[in-house]
C-alpha cells in the first residue's frame, strides 16, 4: 500500500504528557492495526509463553516481536472488551456488569479511527450490548436453536456496525455453538443459516482475510479487530484438531502445571525466585480423580480450539504478506481474561439445550467436541492453564487479570525482535497507543455526547525503551472481587473476602500475604481503592 502522504512522527503527540522522558522520533506511514483477541485463553497456553499447545504462527510473531510479562486485562469478557476498545475502566464505559450496553459517551477505537482516515472492520465476538432473554425459558431455548425469530439480538444502536466498524461479521452475544452460532450477524442483518461445515473460528479467519483483501485495494490504512470466541466454552473443536492432543493431558493438571512452569523459566518469561509456583488453586488432586479420561479429553479440546485459532492467525499473516501490508501492520495478540473456572451450567439464557433439528445437547459428555455436546474445563485445568498464577477468570488476582500480550510491527519496532518487556501495562493502554501511532486526537464529542478523559496511556514509551513504567497505580473491580497495584505492592481480594497484600515484584504469584505485617500499607492502599471506587460509583459491600 502506498501511503507516502500519510507519514507521521512518533514521539511528538501523546508523549507530550511524558515531557521528562526523552523521545525517539520515527517517521513512517500510518500503520495498519490488527488486534487479535482470544477468549478465555490461559496465561501459559501459547507455546511462546511455555505452553505445549502448537501455536507456531503466534510464536513466530513473538519471536519477531515483543512479549509482555505484566500486561493486564479486566478479568472477564465484557469488562476487558470495553477497556480494550475505549481506554477506560469498564465501569466508566458503562460495563458495570455482564450483558449491558457500552456507554455512548465512550468512543471506541473504531469510532475514532474511522473519522481519521482508517478503514474499520471487526470479525467475531462483540458482547458489549444488552443481552436479554425472552420472557419464556422454552422460547429462549428455541431462539438459540434458530427455531423462532425474536428480532434483533440487542439494541441495534450498540451493534459494532453502529459503534464505528464499517463491517462486522460475528456474534452479538457472548456464548456460541461453534457449529451453528446464535446471534450471528453481518452488520445489522442476522445470518440465519450456515453451511454444514461451518466452524466459528474458521468463519472469523475467513472474514478477516476477506476484509484484508478488500483493504488492499486502496491507500487507506485499516484497523481490524479479530475477536475470537475460542477457547471459551462450550468445548467445541474439529476432530482433526482434537486428535493432535488425544494423549497430551493424561498425566493430569499437576504435571502440566509443573512442566509449563519449567519451560517458562527456561524461556525467561519468569524467574523462579519472584515467581514461586503455588499449588493448583482448585484443591483437586489428579490421583483422586475417577473420570481421568473425561478430564483429559476436556483439556484436549481446549487445546484443539487454540490450535485452530493459531492456524487462522497464520492464514491472516500470509494474506498480509500477499497484499504487501505485513511490514507496516501492528499486530497485537492477547486474551480477555485467564482460563475459565466455570463448569456445570445447565441449559438456559445463553446455553442452548438442543440443536436446530431438535437433537438434545449432552451436557458433561464423555466425548467433548461435537455440536451435540457441551463441556467446560473447570477449575483444576484453568489453574494449570494460568500457570504460574493463582485463580482464574473473574478474579482480580493475577490468574484472572494477567494476559499474554504480543506486539509485532516490523517497520516500527526494528531491533526489538524476540524481546521480553517486563513493564506493567493494561488493556486500557491499547486505545491511546492506537491514537499515537495513527497521529490521531481523542475526540471531545462522540455520538452527540461529550466524552470523558482517557485513563489509559500509550505503550509507545515502553516499546521504545524510554520508560519502564507508564502507570503509578492500577485498579480492578469485578463482581466484588478487587485489586490495586502500585510499583511495589499489589493488594487483592476475592469477592466478599478481606484484602491480601503482596510485595508484587518479589512475589508475582501472590503467595505470601503480608497484610498482618504491614497494616498501614493496607490502610493506605484500601483508602486509595475506595476513593477510586467512589468516583466510579462502585459499591462492593
Amino acid at each position: 500500500m502506498n501511503r507516502k502522504n500519510q507519514s507521521i512522527v512518533l514521539g511528538s503527540t501523546l508523549l507530550a504528557s511524558c515531557a521528562s522522558v526523552p523521545t525517539q522520533s520515527k517517521v513512517f506511514e500510518k500503520p495498519n492495526i490488527l488486534l487479535v483477541m482470544v477468549d478465555d485463553m490461559g496465561y501459559s497456553d501459547l507455546g511462546c509463553y511455555g505452553g505445549e499447545i502448537q501455536t507456531p504462527n503466534i510464536d513466530q510473531l513473538a519471536g519477531q516481536g515483543i512479549r509482555f510479562t505484566q500486561m493486564h486485562n479486566s478479568a472477564r469478557c465484557c469488562p476487558t472488551r470495553a477497556s480494550l476498545l475505549t481506554g477506560h475502566h469498564p465501569q466508566q464505559a458503562g460495563i458495570n456488569g455482564m450483558g449491558v450496553n457500552l456507554a455512548m459517551n465512550t468512543a471506541t477505537i473504531a469510532e475514532v479511527l474511522k473519522e481519521n482516515g482508517y478503514h474499520t472492520g471487526m470479525t467475531g465476538k462483540w458482547h458489549l450490548s444488552q443481552t436479554k432473554p425472552v420472557n419464556k425459558p422454552v422460547e429462549q431455548l428455541r431462539w438459540m436453536a434458530h427455531q423462532v425469530d425474536y428480532g434483533p439480538f440487542s439494541p441495534l444502536e450498540n451493534y459494532p456496525c453502529n459503534r464505528g466498524f464499517e463491517e462486522h461479521w460475528g456474534v452479538i452475544w457472548g456464548v456460541v455453538n461453534y457449529f451453528d452460532p446464535f446471534s450471528l450477524v453481518h452488520n445489522e442483518e442476522a445470518i440465519k443459516e450456515v453451511s454444514e461445515d461451518f466452524y466459528m473460528t474458521d468463519f472469523i479467519t475467513e472474514k478477516s482475510i476477506d476484509l484484508i483483501d478488500e483493504y488492499g485495494k486502496d491507500e487507506k490504512p485499516f484497523f481490524l479487530y479479530v475477536a475470537h470466541t475460542a477457547p471459551h466454552w462450550p468445548l467445541h473443536a474439529l476432530p482433526e484438531d482434537i486428535k493432535k492432543y488425544k494423549d497430551t493431558y493424561k498425566d493430569g493438571w499437576e504435571a502440566l502445571r509443573k512442566s509449563r512452569y519449567e519451560r517458562m523459566a527456561e524461556m525467561g518469561i519468569i524467574d523462579k525466585d519472584s515467581y514461586p509456583l503455588p499449588e493448583n488453586s482448585s484443591g483437586r488432586v489428579w490421583d483422586d480423580v475417577e473420570r481421568k479420561d473425561y478430564e483429559s479429553a476436556c483439556m484436549s479440546v481446549h487445546a484443539a480450539m487454540i490450535d485452530r485459532v493459531d492456524e487462522g492467525v497464520g492464514e491472516i499473516i500470509q494474506k498480509l504478506k500477499e497484499t504487501g501490508q505485513y511490514e507496516n501492520t501492528i499486530i497485537m495478540v492477547l486474551s480477555d481474561n485467564g482460563a475459565s473456572y466455570e463448569r456445570g451450567y445447565p441449559p438456559g439464557f445463553d446455553r442452548p439445550g438442543f440443536t436446530r433439528d431438535s437433537t438434545i445437547i449432552e451436557f458433561g459428555s464423555d466425548h467433548p467436541g461435537p455440536e451435540t455436546t457441551w463441556n467446560y474445563i473447570g477449575r483444576a485445568w484453568a489453574s494449570a492453564s494460568n500457570t504460574p498464577f493463582r485463580y482464574w477468570k473473574m478474579e482480580s488476582y493475577e490468574g484472572g487479570t494477567a494476559t499474554p500480550f504480543i506486539i509485532h510491527w516490523p517497520k516500527g519496532l526494528k531491533g526489538q525482535e524476540n524481546t521480553i518487556n517486563r513493564g506493567v501495562a493494561h488493556v486500557i493502554d491499547v486505545m491511546p497507543t492506537c491514537l499515537e501511532v495513527s497521529d490521531t486526537d481523542y475526540p471531545e464529542i462522540v455520538n452527540s455526547q461529550k466524552t470523558i478523559a482517557l485513563v489509559g496511556k500509550s505503550l509507545m514509551p515502553m516499546l521504545l525503551g524510554e520508560t519502564e513504567s507508564i502507570h503509578d497505580t492500577l485498579f480492578w473491580e469485578h463482581q466484588r472481587g478487587r485489586a490495586i497495584r502500585t510499583a511495589e505492592w499489589k493488594m487483592s481480594a476475592l469477592p466478599g473476602k478481606d484484602w491480601e497484600l503482596f510485595r508484587i515484584n518479589e512475589d508475582h504469584t501472590e503467595m505470601n500475604d503480608l497484610s498482618a505485617q504491614y497494616p498501614e500499607e493496607v490502610k493506605e492502599l484500601s483508602a486509595a481503592w475506595n476513593e477510586w471506587a467512589k468516583k466510579l460509583n462502585i459499591r462492593v459491600r
